[in-house]
């Protein structure tokens, strides 16, 4: 929940900055970089500081088990620490977005992930931290995509370095910065609320379970990549071309997107068809059938529907790229009350199986709602186009 908020405030952030790009108004663009690290900074401090004193309250709401709740608040207090890396990182790979470079941003997540994953092994199994060296496994491979990120910033993309002149903030800057970052950012956390609500159903079926939806989750993480950094592009990419009044190329560029959504989760199910069990062995470290087995259940189940996410993601960016706040906001609300009734009413009667099938059915839910509202806002444009 509160990584996604950085996440939602750093791509909202680079929305402004992109408008400004597509505009060609680079007084402006500076401006907006300037206002975006101070409040990225002010925002980070805060929530860092929210979060470390709330998460064992939060554990116990969560009904975290006993026999994990020491590891569990270990884990989670060292990623609140160094909630500043988080944020800086995300306004890095945003800017970089905004003036359309998207593809060093997901580079560099492709490449802290494996970081990630590869140290995370490394403090594990060999340093043997347990799970605090997860959190510090994250911690590290974040500090190194963010140093690379403004590396490429201070090397390729000059633009958008502000002068000192450019720290001077007016109020109409921060309203529009806090406008569209509080809005992707209240928008992420709801999402991840509802997975929060999750959780705690997920918590009531036993550590194996636990263990084998960890894995899982972080496998879909990694496998999600692609998909959520391209959705992310669509914001800034909408955001640069409504700047420029270029609306015939935002229609194409969502249809590509969608196309290229469909195309890789199509590889993605054949392969995890084969593997499932042997990556969720891989990740969790566990020989015991039932982690493997439910581990693999929720990846056959969820990667298929990746299709659906994938449009779902592109669209809601889009939206978003376009301006508009509370469209977007009503799906995570969809998704929200979907993870409700899933945790109270479908995961106690059908215990994991529920789990796996609660984020799919609620995936259609929001894309129908999405497909239906963008639709109406590019309708006037096509029309204009034909």
């Amino acid at each position: 929940m509160i990584v996604q908020f950085s996440n939602g405030c750093g791509t909202g952030f680079s929305i402004v900055t992109a408008r400004y790009y597509g505009s060609k108004n680079e007084n402006e663009l500076k401006k907006s970089v300037a206002a975006s690290l101070i409040l990225g900074l002010i925002i980070s401090i805060v929530i860092t500081i929210v979060s470390y004193v709330s998460m064992p309250y939060l554990l116990t709401i969560l009904k975290t088990p006993k026999s994990i709740y020491h590891d569990s608040l270990n884990y989670i207090r060292c990623i609140s620490a160094f909630l500043i890396i988080t944020m800086f990182y995300n306004l890095g790979a945003g800017m970089l977005r905004a003036i359309g470079d998207s593809l060093r941003p997901l580079i560099v997540l492709f490449c802290s992930s494996i970081i990630n994953i590869a140290l995370d092994i490394v403090c594990i199994t060999i340093l043997d931290m347990g799970v605090f060296g997860a959190a510090v496994a994250t911690v590290i491979a974040q500090v190194i995509s963010t140093i690379i990120c403004f590396f490429l910033i201070l090397r390729k993309a000059k633009i958008l370095i502000p002068r000192k002149e450019h720290f001077q903030i007016k109020s109409y800057m921060i309203n529009d910065l806090l406008g569209q970052g509080f809005s992707m950012g209240f928008m992420f956390s709801i999402v991840s609320i509802g997975t929060i609500i999750l959780q705690s159903g997920i918590n009531s079926l036993g550590t194996q379970i636990i263990t084998a939806h960890t894995a899982a989750r972080k496998l879909i993480s990694l496998f999600c990549l692609p998909l959520s950094t391209l959705a992310a592009s669509m914001a800034t990419f909408v955001s640069q071309n409504k700047g420029a009044q270029n609306y015939e190329r935002i229609i194409k560029g969502v249809r590509l997107s969608n196309i290229c959504g469909i195309i890789y989760p199509i590889f993605l199910s054949i392969l995890i068809y084969f593997t499932a069990e042997n990556l969720v062995h891989l990740l969790s470290g566990s020989n015991t059938h039932a982690v493997l087995q439910n581990g693999a259940m929720y990846l056959k189940i969820n990667i298929p529907f990746f299709i659906v996410l994938s449009i779902l993601l592109n669209l809601r960016n889009a939206i978003q790229g376009f301006g508009y706040k509370i469209t977007p906001l009503f799906s995570s609300i969809i998704e929200l009350i979907g993870k409700i009734v899933f945790t109270l009413f479908l995961v106690p009667t059908f215990k994991y199986l529920g789990v796996c099938f609660c984020e799919p059915i609620i995936w259609c839910l929001m894309a129908s709602q999405l497909i239906y509202s963008y639709q109406k806002i590019i309708k006037p444009f096509k029309a204009q186009n034909y």
